[in-house]
């Protein structure tokens, strides 16, 4: 350990508390002033799977789609470049039923077959009311809730309360701020972002606990060290693990994005963002947590074992 160069990472900690705050009060701030802007999934509509016989141009199709009259819709490849999935989202009447879904495929296969200058062919269709979507939004978010609530259970017996403070505090930290970039932005929230938020708290959890490990073995070797010494430490010894995961986790996200299309690129852009903010919370706002609430060598080794646990120490 006498050769390996510490980095002084907590030095950075008051700046870092400032951007964590600054980048949770915009995201908060987004949340009140533009919402979410849900897809599909949550808001309900129609769905039309449709074949080409030509690869179409999408923009025409958009076109054709809204001088139907629908605005609230997107359109995007799906399968091969001759596949389009159209989905029309509700206009917030809870009245649409399944008869005047089928009647707006009716008028957009009518539409396409006019204007798009290709034979079309209808693949599928599917509706989702407004009260399953209504319901898959609830227990969405009552799904990321009751991650947590367990998270910080398992943690507290596994570890220490103060690291499940920690811990949670970082997994609550990078979802606000993965669903504040949808808002602010006004991406589609859909239910391929919701599984890529739960992924987020996975892989954030992952790194969070590797380095909440090394920071309790590290306090029981280095008894007489002081805590930020000893967090230095742990994260040091972490840290080209932590990096090196996330560097080759985002190669395979940045090419999901790129080249994934339309279906799954919310999904790789909410993991891009949470694998990012993941990252820097698993070495500082976890690890900051523990230093505002003053932990110590005693709240990992009771007192009346401290003599034994030492001895039996290497």
């Amino acid at each position: 350990m006498s050769e390996m160069k510490v980095i002084d990472f907590m030095k950075w900690r008051t700046p870092t508390t400032v951007f964590s705050a600054v980048l949770l009060l915009l995201s908060l701030g987004s949340f009140v002033v533009n919402g979410m802007h849900f897809g599909l999934d949550f808001t309900g509509g129609t769905q039309i799977q449709v074949s080409f016989s030509e690869v179409p141009n999408l923009e025409n199709i958009r076109g054709i789609i809204r001088d139907s009259g629908y605005q609230n819709f997107e359109v995007v490849n799906f399968r091969t470049d001759r596949d389009v999935q159209i989905r029309i989202q509700e206009t917030g009447s809870a009245d649409v039923d399944q008869v005047e879904a089928a009647q707006a495929t009716d008028i957009i296969l009518a539409a396409l077959q006019a204007n798009s200058g290709f034979d079309v062919e209808i693949l599928g269709t599917g509706f989702i009311g407004a009260q399953v979507g209504e319901e898959l939004r609830d227990q969405g978010g009552l799904g990321m809730l009751v991650a947590l609530i367990m998270i910080m259970l398992y943690i507290a017996l596994r570890f220490q309360f103060k690291f499940s403070v920690g811990a949670v505090a970082a997994l609550a930290h990078d979802v606000i701020i993965v669903l504040g970039f949808f808002s602010l932005l006004q991406i589609d929230f859909d239910l391929t972002v919701l599984a890529a938020v739960l992924a987020v708290i996975g892989y954030s959890l992952n790194d969070t606990i590797v380095v909440s490990d090394r920071i309790r073995e590290n306090f029981r070797k280095l008894r007489k060290t002081d805590a930020v010494d000893v967090i230095n430490i742990s994260i040091t010894q972490t840290f080209s693990r932590t990096l090196i995961t996330s560097l080759t986790t985002l190669l395979v996200l940045v090419a999901l994005s790129i080249f994934g299309g339309e279906m799954i690129h919310g999904f790789a852009t909410a993991l891009i963002v949470g694998v990012l903010i993941g990252t820097y919370s698993s070495v500082y706002v976890a690890a900051e947590v523990l230093l505002y609430m003053h932990i110590t060598a005693e709240d990992l080794m009771p007192p009346e074992r401290e003599g034994d646990e030492a001895d039996a120490m290497p």
